[in-house]
């Protein structure tokens, strides 16, 4: 039981908790689209779509889009610590980790990534053939953030797309296509993660520096990395509303939308280049709020369609 546990505090499993409800949008979009109800009132099923809307099959399709969700992230997360391992026990603020620590040993995270890795492409192979042959893509997008850091400042962009993956993924398991509205709700996810990581970073601006590794802070300072961040949360806001606009949503989603934004403001409001001890609010609590409230009131809000 420990041994789980010290992996789940490995990747920080709670953090899912920022990607997980836009996955759930894009695959509810996927279910209440128009050719979805158009199929339940007993029109022919598009050949778009791989599946048959049967409740079983849901079912399946909603565990095997879970379980993407859980192993991409599991291994993103592994590798980055496995990768880091060195820097991290360099930094007060991240020595406690467990591979630095001694509690995990870096062989056995990496088998944990690669583990994770092959149940990923598993369970595409059994959700349909677009995501199976795309499995690599997104595998190599949310590994290869690990490495920008060493060479780019634009490295929370890089992290930003990786968990954008998750709305478009999710459609993609239903209707085995691309379509506008679940890329919208992926922007939102790029500009508003690479936002709030900018946040983040702010911590470390010293140690980047000494370490020779790049962020928005270290490259901009503290005060210029926090105006990134607020255009990019405002881009984010901007793209929710024009998926609001172009989906035809309801006034549930327009309230999602007031909690969204004023979450984005709120954190904005309480973190300040010379003052950062409010930074973990910020992360984790207005962010948590922001994900959990709106992917709930946009999923009840296509429900009322």
């Amino acid at each position: 039981m420990s041994t789980v546990k010290n992996y789940l505090s490995l990747i920080k499993f709670s953090h899912t908790i920022f990607a997980l409800p836009f996955a759930m949008i894009g695959f509810s979009l996927a279910f209440y689209s128009e050719d979805a109800i158009r199929h339940f009132m007993g029109g022919s099923l598009p050949s778009s779509y791989s599946i048959y809307f049967g409740p079983s099959l849901v079912l399946w399709k909603l565990f095997l889009v879970l379980i993407c969700m859980v192993t991409a992230r599991s291994a993103a997360m592994a590798f980055n610590r496995y990768l880091d391992r060195s820097f991290d026990a360099k930094n007060p603020r991240t020595a406690i980790r467990e591979i630095p620590k001694g509690i995990i040993a870096p062989n056995s995270a990496l088998r944990f990534v690669i583990l994770n890795c092959i149940l990923f492409m598993a369970a595409t192979f059994f959700i349909n053939t677009i995501c199976f042959y795309l499995s690599p893509v997104a595998l190599f997008v949310i590994l290869f953030y690990s490495y920008t850091k060493r060479f780019t400042a634009l490295c929370h962009l890089v992290l930003g797309l990786g968990l954008s993956l998750a709305p478009i993924g999710a459609y993609l398991a239903v209707t085995g296509r691309f379509d506008i509205l679940p890329i919208l709700f992926s922007l939102a996810v790029i500009f508003w993660v690479s936002g709030f990581d900018i946040i983040y970073a702010l911590q470390d601006v010293d140690f980047d520096k000494s370490q020779k590794l790049h962020s928005m802070p270290a490259a901009l300072g503290k005060k210029n990395a926090l105006r990134v961040s607020e255009l990019l949360h405002l881009l984010s806001a901007a793209c929710v509303v024009a998926a609001g606009i172009y989906g035809g949503f309801h006034a549930l989603y327009w309230v999602g939308i007031a909690v969204f934004a004023g979450m984005l403001f709120y954190q904005h409001s309480i973190v300040k280049p010379n003052d950062l001890s409010k930074v973990n609010i910020a992360f984790m609590t207005a962010n948590g709020i922001a994900s959990v409230v709106f992917g709930v009131l946009v999923i009840a809000d296509l429900l009322l369609l």
